[in-house]
């Protein structure tokens, strides 16, 4: 059995865009199945804020309805500003409010890692 893989843009869902950094990353969603009566499971690798959670959320509800979505996160780190939980946890990471967590792929980084460090 193949599982259907796609990707969301959701930079212009974002109200907080002015925060993350001086030119944000545009990204076009490439989803190439209808998520119509589909049960679909959000993939993350960092759950800070619970915000990145909500505009792919918006992202996909303009997409259609879908029979029930999942979160799954690499990484929950906490400090939560909204009410968002994943149902599906890789490993949970007490951080500070001063502390980054930065997750790396072989994909797009050429290494596989994961750093935890101080803001500067």
């Amino acid at each position: 059995m193949t599982i259907p893989v796609g990707s969301l843009g959701i930079s212009f869902y974002r109200e907080d865009l002015s925060t993350l950094g001086p030119r944000p990353v545009v990204e076009t969603s490439e989803i190439e199945l209808p998520v119509e009566a589909n049960k679909i499971v959000l993939v993350d690798d960092v759950l800070f804020t619970g915000r990145t959670t909500l505009a792919a959320l918006e992202a996909l509800a303009l997409l259609g309805p879908t029979i029930r979505v999942q979160l799954c996160v690499l990484i929950d780190r906490g400090h939560r500003e909204l009410p968002i939980a994943a149902d599906f946890i890789g490993r949970t990471v007490a951080t500070t409010m001063n502390e980054v967590i930065e997750v790396k792929f072989m994909e797009t980084d050429g290494v596989e890692k994961v750093l935890l460090m101080e803001k500067t």
